[in-house]
């Protein structure tokens, strides 16, 4: 009998190649159940050296490759269920006999101890190699997601036929898609400034009748330091306007996509805002601070926070002419995450730049 090593080999090989060469953001299992995926895939298999074509000698099959597709279904957050169909060229051990084409039809159920990448398999698997036989098959596999939606999935198995007694094994590796609909980025909200309102003072008459305040504010004009003042303006005793300190602020927020650091155009116009802001108070600076979800490493979360924060400094100097001088970027990795939970919806949350700034301005105080 053909063993399992060459199997286990190219998946084990196989499945470190890929952890080491990505670090993207996978799906949350719970985000994938009550999902369909389709894919396809490249089938080798080695057969029992008992397999024959034929009732003569030498006519033993050796192996056969081929490829195929498959339908399945995310039942729960550990376990899926799928279909497949193959089509195999097959090959015999020895030149000059008949090499017929074979196939599998399986169905399989998939179990993920950790409900990340790795699984478990069983099913029972109905292989045409010289005639159609129904097998039992076992393996495990590794899925490596490219992005929430699609996966490169590697796999082998072993394959008992009862009635015979043959012991195949197989490896593959295939492509396979989500279908369903996915999250939708979150909108930046801009805090409205906030204005204290001082209480009206109504200024007192004059005293004296027969001296003249030619702008009515209350002062004559013997004591008017400052003429022509408003009539809705608050005056001191010197005749001239009270103003009041009040604070005004302002609020950005961007969300990323998974793994990116490119600012979306939706985002320009709050950006634009924020440099109206800088630009009306010229005194003021801006700190943006970047961050991201806690999926991946922190070494690479931080460097791409760093990356969002930057590319905020970039819209500003470059689209809005706002001095470089004035903005500073920060990245701050996971470590400030505005929501905790392990699921999709945070992790989109979660992958954001934050800038606030605040300063006073002189407000006239109306009588």
């Amino acid at each position: 009998m053909k063993s399992l090593n060459k199997a286990s080999t190219l998946l084990l090989t196989s499945s470190f190649l890929l952890t080491s060469a990505f670090a993207n953001e996978q799906p949350n299992a719970q985000d994938l159940v009550g999902k369909t995926y389709g894919g396809a895939h490249l089938l080798h298999i080695n057969t029992d050296n008992d397999r024959v074509t034929s009732a003569g000698p030498y006519s033993n099959i050796d192996h056969g490759s081929g490829f195929g597709g498959e339908l399945g279904y995310r039942w729960t957050e550990s376990t899926e269920f799928r279909f497949s169909l193959s089509k195999i060229n097959l090959v015999n051990e020895y030149v000059g006999f008949n090499e017929p084409n074979g196939s599998s039809i399986a169905v399989d159920a998939l179990y993920f101890p950790t409900q990340q990448n790795f699984y478990v398999l069983g099913g029972v698997d109905y292989l045409d190699i010289a005639n159609t036989q129904a097998s039992l098959d076992v393996g495990a596999g590794y899925r490596h997601y490219l992005s929430e939606r699609s996966a490169i999935c590697i796999e082998g198995k072993g394959h008992y036929q009862f009635s015979e007694h043959f012991k195949d094994t197989s490896a593959k590796i295939g492509f396979i898609y989500f279908f369903g609909d996915s999250a939708q980025p979150r909108r930046t909200k801009i805090v409205a400034p906030v204005i204290k309102k001082e209480p009206a003072v109504t200024a007192v008459a004059p005293v004296a009748i027969v001296e003249k305040d030619t702008d009515k504010d209350g002062v004559l004009d013997k004591n008017d330091n400052c003429a022509n003042t408003p009539m809705t303006d608050k005056v001191d005793s010197n005749g001239c306007t009270v103003f009041s300190d009040e604070k005004v602020r302002m609020e950005l927020r961007v969300n990323f996509d998974n793994n990116k650091s490119i600012v979306k155009e939706e985002y320009f116009s709050k950006i634009e805002e924020v440099a109206e802001f800088l630009t009306l108070y010229p005194h003021t600076s801006l700190v943006i601070e970047g961050h991201t979800s806690k999926v991946g490493s922190r070494t690479y979360n931080q460097k791409i926070s760093q990356s969002r924060a930057q590319a905020i400094v970039d819209v500003l100097v470059n689209k809005f002419s706002i001095q470089m001088s004035r903005l500073s970027a920060v990245g701050y990795g996971e470590d400030r995450l505005i929501n905790s939970n392990d699921n999709k919806a945070a992790h989109i949350e979660n992958r954001r730049i934050e800038a606030k700034i605040e300063t006073t301005k002189k407000v006239v105080i109306k009588r």
